[in-house]
């Protein structure tokens, strides 16, 4: 049993954590979940309070990541879809609205990119929840962010479901213990999304809470496009 998966299981004796459906595959660190892709190579956002805290996390390990500020206008789509359309390989992450999420994945799916995770994000006075779907080989995103949420003091629920799978992967709610880590999961998403793959990344900067409380429903994402795309 690897590190993380021992830290996640002592929290349930320790940090009020339920496992409803803890599956060997959804706890699963193997080797094989571990290939490292490229590094993000462009993180869209849509200009909500949430953004700045997620960059600092998706740029704590892509410092050279570039940022886009999306739109629903048609010229700014137009100019997504033919990004995504290059034959030139790329990684984009986001954390963006509702809507806005709905075009882009269309738009990616489209140009035949490789969704490889999608994530829907409520926060609310009792908390965030998590609803996480990922793509074969991104599994072990969705055991990351719940340890280190689970490691700060957050409190969460979380659920994710592979792709191509029956069922709930991982399915926990964790009860807080740092009243000053409510909106840490902002950071930790974007340094989750941004390590990708890579076993050897370091832990999330912390963060404060926002000066607002943050309340709504975000969604995020990390694609994977280009000619020389392995699906």
């Amino acid at each position: 049993m690897n590190v993380a998966r021992r830290s996640l299981l002592k929290g349930a004796a320790v940090g009020g954590l339920s496992a409803a459906a803890l599956s060997a595959s959804g706890l699963g660190m193997a080797s094989s979940l571990l290939r490292e892709p490229a590094r993000p190579a462009l993180a869209l956002v849509s200009g909500s309070a949430a953004e700045a805290a997620f960059l600092l996390g998706a740029r704590a390990s892509a410092a050279s990541i570039k940022v886009q500020r999306t739109d629903l206008g048609l010229p700014y789509m137009q100019q997504l879809a033919a990004q995504l359309a290059s034959p030139q390989p790329q990684r984009i992450i986001g954390l963006v609205d509702d809507a806005s999420a709905t075009l882009i994945l269309d738009l990616a799916r489209s140009a035949g990119a490789r969704v490889q995770f999608v994530g829907h994000h409520a926060a609310s006075a009792d908390g965030s929840r998590h609803e996480l779907l990922s793509a074969t080989g991104s599994e072990a995103c969705a055991l990351r962010f719940g340890h280190q949420l689970q490691s700060c003091g957050a409190g969460f629920s979380l659920r994710e479901q592979g792709q191509a799978k029956q069922g709930l992967s991982l399915d926990l709610a964790v009860s807080a213990t740092n009243a000053d880590a409510a909106d840490q999961w902002l950071a930790t998403l974007g340094h989750t999304l941004a390590c990708a793959g890579r076993a050897d990344a370091p832990a999330a900067p912390r963060i404060s809470n926002l000066q607002t409380p943050l309340r709504g429903h975000f969604v995020s994402f990390s694609i994977e496009s280009g000619r020389s795309l392995n699906v």
